[in-house]
């Protein structure tokens, strides 16, 4: 199965976009995801680990959708504070709520995400070994974003491992790993996160500056034939789509169009987000069927 959504559902900026600016009472942003995707990622798992009473509360604003799962990034002091070794303790608290999800069904895979900066040497192997054994059990994918990186020992590691590899999209600079269709695993994994190379690497960039990107049909078509070249490997069974360019609810759009290309289906788009994109998502959109007029 292909699942596609974005990183994360709850964005100041995607008020009048994604959701509606009026929200009614008992508006649930995350059922509102659910109802148009079949997983989201979790973004706030990488500040802090996941909660068990989020955990809960998140299965059940999601029970009405079966087919959905969540993926989860990692807690970054296992990916961005490497000067220390971790705790035993550190270990616990992020896998207490994550593993809430994983037992109910609905966790279908823990992005382990590494910077740029992280190369490929034998120091960081070690890192990575150390973190495979302390998540064991746990369905982890590996995105690195270096290309020391490519070589053909790590993907045969990590397909003897049962892990994933995940598939990114990023801006090319320099030593930038370049766009793929690798399965090294059962789930696969791809993750596009836009191409503004002027707020990239710039230092003071926040997030939703770096992340500010619409794709192009054109930019996403060749994604579309990565994800259905996963999808066909032999050993993977279950392939994440997942668009990180979350400014201003373009990845939602992304989403939709990458969904409607792969499936040769169009999608269903809540209105204001046609609105704001109507040029790109036009051609995807499932129009309306047109309302009975009330009887007089």
């Amino acid at each position: 199965m292909i699942r596609f959504g974005p990183a994360g559902w709850t964005y100041k900026d995607w008020e009048g976009v994604v959701y509606p600016r009026l929200r009614s009472k008992g508006f649930e942003p995350l059922e509102a995801m659910a109802s148009l995707f079949d997983t989201v990622e979790i973004n706030t798992s990488f500040y802090r680990p996941v909660s068990p009473q989020n955990a809960h509360r998140w299965l059940e604003r999601t029970a009405a959708h079966p087919h959905f799962r969540f993926t989860a990034k990692l807690w970054r002091r296992f990916t961005h504070e490497r000067s220390e070794p971790w705790t035993e303790e550190e270990v616990r608290w992020a896998r207490v709520g994550l593993t809430v999800l994983h037992e109910a069904g609905r966790l279908g895979a823990v992005l382990v995400q590494f910077p740029w900066s992280f190369r490929n040497t034998p120091e960081n192997r070690d890192w990575v070994d150390g973190l495979v054994g302390a998540f064991e059990g746990l369905p982890l994918v590996l995105e690195v974003r270096h290309a020391s990186w490519n070589e053909p020992s790590y993907y045969a590691e990590l397909a003897e491992r049962g892990l994933d590899c995940v598939n990114i999209d990023q801006p090319l600079f320099k030593d930038s790993l370049a766009p793929s269709a690798r399965a090294t695993a059962a789930v696969g994994y791809v993750r596009v996160h836009g191409r503004n190379y002027k707020d990239w690497f710039r230092q003071r960039a926040a997030p939703i500056e770096r992340y500010d990107y619409l794709y192009s049909a054109q930019e996403l078509a060749p994604w579309a034939e990565r994800t259905k070249e996963i999808a066909q490997h032999p050993r993977v069974r279950d392939v994440y789509v997942i668009t990180n360019n979350h400014a201003r609810g373009q990845g939602v759009a992304n989403a939709l169009m990458l969904q409607a290309m792969v499936t040769g289906q169009r999608v269903k788009a809540p209105e204001t987000l046609l609105r704001a994109y109507p040029e790109a998502l036009g051609p995807y959109v499932r129009p309306e069927a047109p309302r009975e007029a009330p009887p007089p």
